[in-house]
């Protein structure tokens, strides 16, 4: 439930959907354009597995960018990572071949992997307990937002001039948000806009045991940690998901469904508009359990179980002969993994402390993008022989394992 003391700190967490939006625009424009460019590239689903690879690769470096932002501040630190994204994401329309685009890839994958962290901390630093759900799944909408925008924007770039001329829009987009954010944001301690009253209600409904240590956070320790692994072994599983639906769904699209770049473009963005509701619902679900007098550890557990059991209609894709219900099941698969996506992300802010947050955010956004490396090398491997149905199967049961992990591992704070 929203508190109405002051209202300035969902302003701040309004500014940073911005950056979600355009980091998640800047990195599915090439999936988007992937029938095109493959087609005029001459680029083989072995290569575009190995390009998808080299982003996730990219991403894998989340704890160096944690342990930066953790480091130097958000201010500063993340108005450079999105500077240096923009830069690179306008820079894939100079370029030719894939091994052009796979170093490109891997570029952006390690300054766009700082969203996470950033969102992490920004959360634990700006929000009490109950209200972080809430706040990182408005934040995290805007990594579907960005995915809704990109079908449109890459059809708008090829009638208009080709595919180079969306990468140059999304890249200097981003350029303009980054001066916004250093210009705008700062820490609750030192922000000048922000009222007494709701700096004394940020500060004074933080729990004590995650107050910032003395100590920098060590990567080292925290891989020691029960709590890291049991977040991050589910986002290992859950992750690939979305990799399918950002790199792969309109390749899939285009050469099982037989859609053109037209039909792409009208249905390729409804399943992130779902995942949109996910972002919404799973906080939701924990707000439910906890006016019930259930936990909080408990109660996002239990919201990301049900995400698991939603995700199970991804299965079913490939073996849906209509195309308009192969839309409507990946669709479901958008908003479950959002449901549950959201929900383990924010347990970061739940389970460690102010200055090591976005470090743990980072090493289990490690672990995810992990998995969607794995899954996008696999499938380029072997999508030619086996086709698509194998991989959405597997898709379907992976976060029923994910949620039994969660259980297992994750222990309640003391």
């Amino acid at each position: 439930m929203l508190t109405l003391i002051g209202k300035f700190r969902w302003t701040i967490i309004g500014l940073f959907v911005g950056a979600m939006v355009i980091n998640y625009l800047s990195r599915s424009v090439l999936g988007v354009a992937a029938p095109v460019i493959l087609a005029e590239q001459k680029i083989s689903s072995v290569e575009y597995g190995w390009i998808t690879g080299a982003f996730q690769l990219g991403v894998m470096l989340q704890p160096a960018a944690g342990y930066f932002l953790d480091s130097i501040g958000l201010r500063v630190g993340f108005a450079i990572c999105v500077a240096a994204w923009s830069v690179i994401i306008m820079a894939h329309g100079l370029v030719n071949g894939w091994f052009g685009f796979a170093a490109l890839r891997g570029l952006l994958g390690l300054a766009e992997g700082s969203a996470q962290p950033a969102g992490q901390k920004l959360v634990a630093e700006w929000f009490p307990a109950r209200e972080r759900g809430v706040a990182g799944g408005i934040y995290n909408i805007g990594a579907s937002f960005g995915a809704v925008f990109a079908p449109p924007l890459v059809a708008w770039a090829v009638m208009v001039h080709s595919w180079r001329l969306a990468f140059v829009v999304a890249g200097g987009i981003g350029l303009i948000w980054a001066v916004l954010w250093f210009a705008h944001y700062n820490s609750p301690t030192r922000h000048r806009r922000l009222g007494q009253a709701e700096r004394d209600y940020i500060l004074n409904n933080q729990e004590a045991r995650l107050a910032a240590r003395p100590e920098k956070p060590s990567v080292l320790a925290l891989a020691r940690r029960r709590d890291l692994w049991g977040i991050a072994l589910p986002r290992l599983l859950a992750d690939p998901v979305w990799g399918m639906l950002s790199f792969w769904m309109p390749l899939y699209l285009a050469r099982v469904r037989g859609f053109d770049l037209g039909q792409i473009a009208l249905f390729a963005w409804l399943p992130f508009l779902a995942a949109d509701l996910g972002c919404l619902f799973g906080p939701a679900v924990v707000a439910f359990l906890q006016r019930r007098g259930i936990d909080l550890v408990d109660a996002r557990r239990a919201a990301f179980t049900l995400g698991a059991v939603l995700m199970t209609g991804m299965a079913f894709v490939g073996l849906a002969t209509n195309p308009y219900a192969a839309i409507a099941l990946l669709c479901l698969g958008g908003f479950a993994h959002q449901t549950l996506s959201v929900t383990v992300i924010t347990m970061a802010s739940d389970l460690f402390a102010r200055n090591e947050v976005a470090t743990a955010a980072g090493m289990a956004g490690l672990a995810g993008n992990l998995g969607v490396l794995i899954f996008s090398l696999s499938l380029g491997q072997m999508v030619d022989r086996v086709g698509y149905e194998p991989f959405f199967i597997l898709l379907g049961v992976l976060d029923l394992v994910g949620a039994a992990i969660l259980w297992t591992m994750v222990r309640k704070p003391r």
